[in-house]
């Protein structure tokens, strides 16, 4: 690194936010961390909690200062409020903003229409307020935006990074991708992508779109030097991973449950390489007026060989059962996506390994007596019911 910046983490009390915010600092960067603990108002919500215990996020920064030796400047607030978000930006003056802030959760925006609905708005307007703050404090803020491959869904084409060069009635241009999302989330995130690239064209900022694959692992460098600095396991229905799940299974002897056929391809990133990838991105911003996209993923792999990977890796026996989908998605696609801008970057990927599986075994077992069953029951589906339950009675 040949220069410290200021970076303001948005979401920074969440699963992936807390251990980038850290991550940065560890590598000298001066940062600021922001959160409105919307996530953890989603677990009272649904009657949830994640496997490893959460130390409240002041905690957090005083502990991280204590091992550490370095402050972390923290913000409480919600971007979807103008004022609070513009007063941020043009307080803490970042070089670059990583915007976290949103809600994460595919089964959470089906659950009914005020989910979808909330999904939605906080989503977009919180990102339009900050497209807005960044224009009007300085543009040559880099606005790091995490999104998902998500947004792709499954096209029977490879999927380039972000931009698609097409010939029609034999003329060129270069356009964004066609998306197709699955779910009201998955579209949220389409719609930041549509605003953010329009505010770059139009405004000429800068940006880079990271379309983030399935992220698994739950310790990195910095979080394992003290209990307190420990990121979110979230294991449930709604925001947990098939990962998760499936190591949780093992670990209590129960089958590996697969949705459908278990041919559903993803791609896949270790928790530490995410971190990694910001730091990259910060450290290489995009140029003014650029809106850059990079698929964020080092490997894809289908929920069957996530089972089998994992019942592999465990050293007791394990049983994989298919059950019914609850999802509308394809379960035997094509799926080749690219991602080579971060390894040309410097990204030097950790794949899948029975290494890193030992070791979510390994914190499962010290966590097992948190472990509740019915949290990992499917109780959010697809299609739209005539007589929708409330909220609460889904997603309990």
């Amino acid at each position: 690194m040949d220069e410290v910046m200021r970076i303001l983490v948005l979401g920074a009390d969440g699963y992936l936010g807390w251990p980038t915010a850290l991550y940065l600092s560890d590598h000298g960067h001066e940062v600021a961390v922001l959160d409105n603990f919307a996530r953890r108002g989603y677990d009272t919500e649904l009657g949830v909690r994640s496997l490893v215990p959460i130390e409240s996020f002041a905690d957090r920064v005083e502990a991280w200062r204590q091992v550490s030796g370095k402050r972390l400047t923290s913000y409480v607030g919600d971007l979807t409020d103008p004022e609070f978000t513009k007063a941020t930006i043009a307080g803490f003056r970042p070089d670059a903003v990583v915007h976290f802030a949103e809600q994460r959760a595919a089964p959470y925006s089906m659950i009914d229409q005020a989910h979808a609905v909330y999904t939605q708005t906080n989503n977009v307007v919180g990102t339009l307020n900050l497209l807005y703050a960044i224009a009007e404090t300085d543009p040559a803020i880099h606005l790091v935006k995490l999104g998902t491959m998500g947004e792709y869904g499954t096209p029977n084409i490879d999927i380039e990074e972000g931009w698609l060069e097409i010939t029609h009635n034999g003329r060129t241009d270069r356009m964004l991708y066609p998306k197709r999302p699955g779910s009201f989330y998955h579209l949220s995130k389409v719609h930041d992508s549509h605003n953010i690239e329009f505010a770059c064209r139009i405004w000429g900022l800068r940006a880079t779109d990271l379309n983030q694959g399935v992220v698994y692992g739950q310790q990195t460098p910095q979080t394992v030097l003290d209990p307190r600095l420990a990121t979110r396991f979230d294991y449930d229905a709604v925001f947990g991973t098939v990962l998760n799940r499936f190591v949780i299974q093992a670990v209590l002897g129960h089958p590996l449950t697969v949705y459908g056929t278990g041919g559903q391809t993803r791609g896949l990133i270790d928790i530490r390489d995410t971190a990694e990838c910001i730091r990259i991105a910060c450290e290489n911003p995009a140029a003014a007026g650029e809106f850059r996209v990079f698929n964020q993923m080092t490997q894809s792999l289908s929920v069957e060989q996530i089972a089998k990977t994992v019942a592999a890796a465990y050293p007791g026996d394990v049983q994989v059962e298919y059950l019914d989908n609850p999802r509308v998605e394809s379960e035997n696609h094509y799926y080749n996506a690219v991602h080579t801008s971060l390894e040309k970057l410097g990204l030097q990927p950790h794949l899948l390994s029975d290494t890193l599986i030992e070791s979510l075994f390994d914190v499962v077992e010290q966590n097992r007596d948190r472990i509740e069953l019915d949290a990992m029951r499917p109780v959010v589906h697809w299609r739209r019911q005539s007589n929708p339950s409330s909220a609460v009675a889904v997603a309990q």
